[in-house]
């Protein structure tokens, strides 16, 4: 039986940490967040954020705009927003709605306050290694290995799923780990024979409970990005958790594990932003 590694536990460390090095170090960082519409789950990230900046006594600034919007008035607000001083990091959560354009808006955040890690130049930086921004959810993935005492260097990493937003990212912090890495997506051939390699072995596809035991090597560790609602409204992830977790040596449950590492780390984000000024 596996270890079930503990999101909420570790993000709430990583969150403790930053509220002390606030405080000592007299940090006054402050985070913008765009809404726009009332898309009911982006309502519940944009309280959970707020919420954690109050926590670790950092500033958030909200901006609820209405759906109908413009595009243009959004790509004003966020370029106001790069100008001001008293700004030190910009998030607009996404999904938008269908006639803005996400790749305009993301490209329109300075660099240097794109605390999601999305922006090409952020993506760019982490692929030669610069500093930059991380995706936030690949760099919570991390710090749950590690703080799980999980060894990554010289270790097997599958990863299924190519997303800008987790799959990709997620494979160049493994290498910068000294990971072997393998990345599989829908057009794999073979996908249970090359995630049985596995020893660490990063689930982000986007269906729920496709992984089972047929896909896992025993005592691998497995993280699960996945997120969904079953028939009966409960929460389950990519991975099929009581068919899997009795042959791993470790496993993220969904929910509590990968989950509340993303805001930890957009925290952690927040805080960078004011060095990069």
């Amino acid at each position: 039986m596996g270890q079930r590694i503990d999101g909420k536990v570790i993000s709430q460390a990583v969150k403790d940490e930053l509220k002390e090095r606030v405080k000592s170090e007299g940090i006054d960082a402050s985070l913008a967040v765009i809404q726009v519409g009332t898309d009911p789950a982006s309502t519940v990230y944009v309280g959970n954020k707020k919420k954690a900046c109050e926590y670790i006594g950092i500033r958030s600034l909200a901006f609820e705009l209405p759906e109908e919007t413009s595009e243009e008035e959004l790509l004003e607000l966020v370029r106001e927003l790069n100008e001001r001083e008293d700004v030190d990091g910009i998030l607009v959560q996404l999904p938008l709605p269908a006639h803005m354009d996400e790749d305009k808006v993301i490209r329109t955040i300075d660099p240097k306050k794109d605390v999601d890690g999305f922006h090409p130049q952020s993506v760019g930086a982490l692929s030669i290694g610069q500093p930059g921004f991380v995706s936030c959810t690949p760099a919570g993935i991390i710090q749950l290995l590690k703080r799980s005492g999980v060894e990554i260097e010289g270790k097997e990493c599958v990863i299924v799923g190519r997303s800008n937003i987790v799959g990709k990212p997620m494979a160049l912090l493994m290498l910068r780990e000294n990971a072997t890495v393998t990345i599989c997506h829908s057009r794999t051939k073979h996908l249970k024979e090359v995630t049985k390699r596995a020893d660490i072995l990063i689930v982000a596809i986007g269906k729920p409970k496709f992984i089972t035991k047929e896909y896992v090597k025993e005592g691998a560790v497995v993280i699960d990005v996945g997120i969904h609602r079953n028939e009966n409204g409960k929460l389950c992830g990519d991975v099929d958790f009581e068919d899997v977790e009795p042959i791993t040596s470790a496993i993220t449950p969904v929910p509590g594990g990968v989950g509340p590492m993303t805001i930890a780390m957009l925290m952690n984000n927040c805080v960078e932003a004011k060095g990069y000024k």
